[in-house]
């Protein structure tokens, strides 16, 4: 039994997705949101992409999935019903032939409720300040939320890392379940929530 804990209108729990969303009912969650590994070896967890069974039961609890690929990986994942991108100046992420990448897909599956596909935002992530080697920006994470969901639904992030998802569903006033595997990215994620849930202004994007 997965044991999930409470933190304001958050629920999270440390553990593998593949084995808890299978558990979730259908329609449990109003929304999916969230940045899997991409599968580069740039860490242990991130040798590979996830069994893409986490899609298939992430579309079956929710009406909405949207997911952030690396660039050149989404055909990896099974073709989208939409899709989104993310702008960064001043990346320095590399193409395969050297030069710098400035934007990043975002895929949608189920229904879309985004009214705008495309939006910049700073390449700086903070990664150092949440000790998590690869974070999206919280701005992107409430672009998507705020855009793609109502405010009280619920949103899943089955690959929580630091928890960035979380923390962008408290300013938005969205209820959040979050899992992850890792136990050090777990406890950033649960530190970074409790904060965020204790200093909460209740301010949209």
């Amino acid at each position: 039994m997965t044991q999930w804990v409470e933190i304001g209108n958050c629920r999270i729990a440390c553990g593998d997705c593949l084995q808890i969303l299978p558990e979730l009912e259908a329609g449990s969650v109003d929304a999916v949101v969230t940045d899997p590994p991409y599968g580069i070896g740039y860490a242990e967890w991130d040798m590979r992409i996830p069994d893409l069974i986490w899609l298939e039961n992430a579309r079956r609890i929710a009406r909405t999935v949207m997911l952030t690929p690396r660039t050149g990986q989404v055909w990896e994942y099974p073709r989208a019903d939409w899709m989104l991108a993310w702008y960064r100046p001043g990346s320095v992420q590399r193409t395969p032939n050297g030069k710098f990448s400035h934007w990043e897909p975002i895929l949608v599956y189920g229904e879309n409720r985004m009214w705008c596909d495309a939006r910049k935002f700073n390449a700086n992530t903070q990664a150092p300040a949440v000790d998590h080697p690869c974070p999206k920006p919280v701005e992107l994470m409430l672009w998507l939320i705020d855009c793609g969901t109502e405010k009280d639904e619920t949103v899943l992030d089955p690959f929580m890392g630091s928890g960035t998802t979380g923390v962008a569903c408290i300013q938005t006033g969205r209820k959040f379940l979050g899992i992850e595997i890792e136990p050090k990215y777990f406890s950033i994620a649960e530190k970074r929530i409790r904060n965020a849930w204790e200093n909460r202004q209740g301010k949209l994007f």
